[in-house]
């Protein structure tokens, strides 16, 4: 680095290194200084300012074992993304291994971004966002003012309860009001969603997702995985196949999307229960969680579609992402 023209004669360059020095490296306060070498504190404040003008002192940032920032930075600017959080991976890690570091730091961006009046939407049961909600501490305090079911459950009926112990589990844990949304994900027409969504306390929960302001989602691959498939948490096969049919990659909040993140269209939107694209996109802070190979696809897909604007992934993801 080309040194910095001294706004000082060179005869105060000694002056100015000595009380870096003091300053820096043996752990002085202004004050001490100053009395040490009878100067005034604005003085020695002064030229500590000076020093780090001219590159006499210069800050480094040593990034821990474990911590991946550049990586965040490059996956971030590559997608304009508001936020990234990437957590360590290897590939011999086990699905349970990566749902674990998936759902740590999940859990530690929420406990430190969460405000108390945050009105928080929480999509349907997805092995990711159960990890993280499972990671988190509970507070002493407030942490958001709702947690808002975005989704119907989806799948047989006993697992269909899931998402609704999602929600309470994550309102008792941000001490948050649960607001529960207690319907199928997918019905089996358009008659049969309007009749629904006719009920007054099921349209008063659709109505507030027009007032969230984080969408906590996970992001799901166009085939799921076995551990959703026999635990009965799986779309209907006619939706499946559809789906692929068309070019679908993945989903969040069970609106299917192409590789280039566009929606896909269809009369199998008119059957879901849950929020639609364009309310979600509205969301101030969309956070999906998601990682693994089984979902680069589907993660690259929700990136360049605009589905989230914060990701919680994996290392190994994150690289591929980088690149693509």
């Amino acid at each position: 680095m080309s040194p910095v023209p001294s706004r000082l004669p060179a005869e105060y360059l000694p002056l100015l290194t000595k009380i870096a020095r003091m300053y820096h490296e043996q752990g002085l306060r202004q004050p001490e200084i100053a009395d040490r070498l009878r100067l005034s504190q604005s003085r020695v404040s002064r030229l500590l300012k000076e020093a780090v003008r001219l590159g006499v002192v210069r800050t480094v940032v040593v990034p821990p074992s474990g911590t991946y920032p550049e990586l965040e930075e490059a996956v971030r600017d590559r997608f304009g993304m508001t936020d990234v959080v990437v957590a360590g991976a290897s590939e011999e890690d086990s699905e349970a291994s990566l749902l674990s570091a998936l759902g740590a730091a999940g859990a530690a961006y929420l406990e430190t971004t969460l405000k108390a009046d945050d009105r928080i939407g929480i999509s349907s049961w997805s092995a990711s966002l159960i990890s993280v909600v499972d990671s988190m501490l509970p507070r002493t305090a407030i942490g958001a003012q709702k947690v808002i079911q975005l989704l119907g459950g989806v799948g047989v009926p006993q697992v269909q309860m899931q998402a609704t112990r999602l929600t309470e589990r994550l309102a008792s844990v941000v001490g948050a009001t649960p607001v529960f949304f207690p319907a199928p994900g997918i019905v089996a027409s358009d008659s049969a969603r309007e009749a629904i969504l006719s009920d007054p306390y099921i349209a008063a929960v659709a109505a507030e997702w027009d007032d969230l302001t984080v969408a906590l989602v996970g992001i799901g691959g166009a085939t799921p995985s076995h551990l959703l498939a026999v635990s009965g948490n799986a779309v209907p096969g006619d939706v499946a196949e559809l789906v692929r049919r068309r070019g679908g990659v993945g989903d969040v909040c069970l609106r299917y999307f192409d590789a280039d993140g566009t929606v896909l269209t269809g009369e199998f939107n008119d059957r879901i229960l849950g929020l639609r694209p364009e309310q979600l996109k509205a969301v101030p802070r969309r956070i999906g969680v998601a990682g693994g190979a089984r979902k680069h696809e589907a993660i690259l897909g929700a990136l360049r579609g605009g589905w989230v604007d914060v990701l919680v992934t994996d290392s190994i993801t994150a690289e591929r992402l980088a690149s693509a």
